[in-house]
């Protein structure tokens, strides 16, 4: 540690004195340390094991060795071992050193990228609340809480602000307001962003529902990560133009409560705030990776080609932010697509974008029921035969399980399609348009516990994953202070990658280890048997300690954390003998 920055390091208190082999050392704690020594908390340096020996370390040794150097009496002997010290000292491990760093540093950021790619892909299919009227809630102190009204397609259809915090405190006048909105369009959840002030206007959402038992009203809390960075693009402009930006936050908080996917996919997902140290890596890498999980997921739901919003179809695959712009363009020209094939009609769309692109867009109640499948249009033929083969239109064969069920993929494979593709068409006829994102449930957070101040270690809590890391899971239990389950603490067996028990998105229930308000950490634990807290500081270096956790990125507001394999080590003489010192090899 620099002397003097105890107090401005305090997150890193942990690492002031601390000493790790450098095999050990995990991807997230090389970027914390990285960024303290950047921020000029830290020194770091690499010392190679001492082999108890006197006089000249092992390398001094080994040189000396190399060249001939020994102390035989002569007037230069002690000149010849300072030149071999300062070779050591000043050139080689001054070498070893930036090799290491570097070999470190990208391991830990493809680390680091790997897993906000995982953790976005969790976000991205976490399961939508569907097609019912909205109201968004965008918390707010002085400002007001931002309301927002959206139908079941998430179009617009209210907007208001309401003041129920300081400094004007209507409460009273705020339930009115949102009792008359949520009667006169039919509400039936409320989404809250959990940003400032949003346990207090969660309160706000409980009373109305109190005060209006009549109305079918559900409140849900969702992460507003990157709410304010949609408010504020030029997509969102384009779409609001005579909308104030504040309201535009509010209507993103709303829509992604309805359908997460199709809403985090206009903004950029470096914004969405599900990595830890995320503008520590090279954005090249990770805007690439992501972009790639953002297709994945997209594609793996598919997409509505009657209601889907041009950033939503410019992520299906064969298709361009032109393109997509194109068939909205179409759309609303010429009104709802009949069919996939009036794809082909499109301005710049050609067959083979069709082929690319049509199996995962859907034609919901069009001409064809196929179309509102997974099944490509090319395996329509293998369909026909199978319905020639049952006697049964394709209405009525889809969902019949019993029929399905009697045939044989054998029967009607051909030199183009294969049994396994036979297989998926007849598993799609019976299920058609599966969604593979799961059941849509909310998390009750405990009355009464609003702030970090409000916990008290072993109190049972619910609460939300927010984030997962090599070294845990965050969770949200609302007091605007993301709680940590350490790895150790997931489950009451050993788990080696804490994606075996949790991901981002899921309800757990958790208790109270311990709270640390000065370092503003929570201690959590997901372990059903008795537990003690973590011994304060102990072995900050030790295998599985957890690390420091840096405050969000002042300009996104997103949580910071780690995300393929460590590359391997730098191949030259210098590290090679490094890795052999310290017990690499």
């Amino acid at each position: 540690m620099i002397p003097g920055k105890e107090a401005e390091g305090v997150k890193y208190s942990d690492y002031f004195s601390a000493t790790e082999r450098v095999k050990d050392v995990p991807s997230h704690r090389v970027l914390a340390l990285l960024r303290a020594r950047k921020e000029g908390i830290l020194r770091l340096s690499v010392d190679l094991p001492s082999d108890g020996a006197t006089g000249p370390s092992e390398p001094e040794r080994r040189i000396a060795a190399r060249f001939g150097i020994e102390s035989r009496g002569r007037a230069a002997d002690a000149w010849l071992a300072n030149v071999v010290r300062l070779t050591w000292r000043v050139k080689l491990l001054l070498h070893l050193e930036v090799e290491t760093e570097q070999r470190l540093r990208e391991q830990a950021e493809q680390e680091a990228i790997r897993v906000f790619g995982r953790n976005l892909h969790d976000l991205l299919l976490a399961a939508p609340a569907g097609q019912r009227v909205t109201m968004g809630l965008d918390p707010g102190i002085r400002t007001g809480v931002k309301v927002a009204v959206v139908d079941g397609t998430g179009k617009v259809v209210d907007t208001a602000t309401v003041f129920p915090h300081e400094p004007r405190k209507d409460w009273a006048g705020a339930l009115r307001t949102l009792g008359q909105l949520a009667a006169k369009h039919g509400v039936q959840l409320i989404s809250i962003g959990n940003g400032t002030a949003s346990r207090e206007t969660d309160k706000l959402a409980a009373d109305l529902m109190a005060a209006h038992p009549e109305l079918p009203l559900t409140k849900v809390m969702v992460s507003e990560a990157g709410a304010s960075v949609y408010s504020a693009s030029e997509l969102a402009a384009k779409e609001f133009p005579d909308l104030d930006v504040s309201l535009r936050g509010a209507v993103s908080i709303a829509r992604r409560l309805q359908d997460p996917l199709a809403e985090l996919v206009r903004i950029d997902p470096k914004a969405i705030g599900v990595g830890q140290y995320q503008h520590d890596v090279s954005p090249f890498q990770l805007g690439r990776t992501l972009d790639a999980v953002v297709e994945d997921c997209v594609n793996a739901v598919g997409a509505d080609l009657n209601t889907a919003s041009a950033p939503l179809l410019a992520r299906i695959s064969g298709l361009s932010e032109t393109l997509a712009g194109n068939i909205v363009a179409f759309r609303d020209a010429n009104g709802p697509f009949r069919s996939r094939r009036q794809l082909l009609d499109v301005p710049r769309v050609g067959e083979r974008t069709f082929q690319q692109a049509a199996g995962f867009l859907r034609v919901v109640n069009g001409d064809n029921p196929l179309d509102a499948s997974a099944v490509h249009p090319e395996a329509y033929p293998v369909v026909e035969r199978i319905v020639s083969r049952t006697g049964l239109a394709v209405r009525d064969l889809i969902g019949k399980s019993a029929v399905l069920k009697t045939l044989r993929p054998d029967d009607f494979a051909d030199a183009q399609f294969g049994v396994p593709t036979v297989k998926d068409i007849l598993a799609e006829l019976d299920k058609p348009n599966r969604d593979p994102r799961p059941e849509f449930k909310t998390a009750v957070f405990k009355d009464g516990v609003q702030a970090l101040g409000d916990l008290v270690p072993g109190m049972q809590l619910e609460g939300v994953v927010t984030n997962v890391a090599n070294f845990g899971a965050f969770v949200d239990v609302g007091v605007h202070q993301d709680g940590l389950v350490h790895v150790s603490q997931l489950a009451d067996r050993f788990v080696k990658d804490p994606r075996e028990v949790v991901k981002a998105g899921d309800i757990v229930q958790v208790r109270v280890l311990e709270v640390d308000a000065s370092r503003k950490r929570i201690a959590l634990t997901m372990k059903r048997g008795e537990v003690r807290p973590p011994a304060p500081n102990a072995g900050a270096a030790s295998r599985g300690s957890t690390p420091p956790r840096p405050g969000p990125h002042p300009a996104s507001g997103a949580r910071p954390s780690p995300g393929p394999r460590p590359a391997p080590a730098p191949s030259t003489a210098f590290a090679a003998a490094f890795a052999k010192l310290s017990g690499k090899s």
